[in-house]
């Protein structure tokens, strides 16, 4: 097995234990699991049952339960919430639960390993707090989802990441050749296109805010796009950054990646953490683009004696909890 096999058959191995109440008081009836798709693999729960998977305090009354799953109702669930290796389901009990009992205004502290806050000065109010956040200033057909945004004069989009192996590449590339939208990789006019790049063609606009934030020019061809292989991080700091006047600045707002430090994929040398030290690296301002891993999050929570009962909980279901010494991006 290679790296990324054996960090994932890790975590397979977990979930079961705490499936099977190995590792906590919690344990899941045979009759919850999906026996399509969660059988002799990591645990995946039936659909009527997906809200278990989010964790939630042991004495929670049913408002409180109410309020956290709404945070993300099932219309904005991604297809596989309920399975236990869901970032979604993680972002959700993490950052939902510190907004139900309103916590979340002391993560105002926690810093990177830069010494760099990792929300900045937004306003980390449960007002200005959403999951699954669509994006309305790119006029993308299918506006961009943000896993966790704090809106208000300074803008913070959040990106979670758990056994993703990349940062989310663009998908024209990988459409059939003869697709109106296909592109080669290359930011250049390509077919029939007046434009470089497919997307600016059928008018989203990405390349009118990109050099603002950026050292890219939008009027000269590349061999390799730009946003080929983060896209995704890049699109992200354009969501915090471009205000709904159209104005970007990199005072606007920042981007943050959460990641697992065990991820081989955020490692050094992994694709995760390639694509965002390439991203950081040609941003006019750096720290528009900031990371910090769940290790971190779960550390402070626990220094600072907040919520000790999800710390534990996120401890024995996805085996994090101090930050780990090894390198990672």
């Amino acid at each position: 097995m290679d790296n990324n096999q054996l960090y994932k058959k890790s975590l397979e191995q977990g979930f079961w234990q705490y499936w099977n109440g190995k590792k906590s008081s919690v344990a899941f009836s045979a009759d919850m699991l999906d026996s399509e798709h969660g059988v002799g693999r990591l645990p995946v729960f039936k659909k009527e049952f997906a809200d278990r998977n989010i964790l939630m305090k042991p004495d929670a009354n049913e408002e409180d339960k109410r309020r956290l799953v709404n945070l993300i109702p099932d219309r904005k669930r991604h297809k596989w919430f309920r399975s236990m290796s869901s970032s979604q389901a993680l972002a959700l009990s993490f950052f939902g639960n510190l907004v139900i009992y309103s916590q979340l205004d002391w993560l105002r502290d926690l810093r990177d390993n830069d010494g760099k806050a990792i929300f900045g000065t937004a306003d980390l109010s449960a007002s200005n707090f959403s999951m699954e956040h669509e994006v309305g200033t790119l006029n993308e057909p299918r506006p961009t989802s943000l896993d966790f945004y704090i809106s208000g004069r300074y803008r913070v989009a959040i990106e979670c990441k758990l056994t993703e192996i990349e940062m989310g590449p663009c998908s024209r590339p990988r459409l059939k050749k003869d697709s109106p939208e296909y592109c080669d990789g290359s930011y250049s006019v390509q077919g029939r296109r007046k434009s470089r790049c497919a997307l600016t063609e059928i008018g989203v606009r990405y390349w009118d805010y990109v050099p603002a934030l950026f050292k890219w020019s939008a009027d000269r061809d590349y061999d390799v796009c730009p946003l080929k292989n983060n896209y995704q991080l890049v699109r992200n700091v354009l969501s915090a950054c471009v205000r709904e006047d159209g104005v970007a600045s990199p005072s606007n707002g920042h981007a943050v990646l959460v990641y697992d430090e065990r991820n081989p994929a955020f490692a050094e040398s992994g694709k995760g953490a390639k694509a965002f030290r390439l991203t950081q690296e040609v941003l006019h301002e750096s720290q528009n683009l900031r990371k910090v891993s769940w290790q971190r999050m779960c550390s402070f929570m626990k220094e600072n004696k907040k919520l000790s009962w999800l710390t534990e909980a996120i401890a024995d279901k996805y085996g994090i909890s101090e930050q780990l010494i090894s390198k990672t991006i």
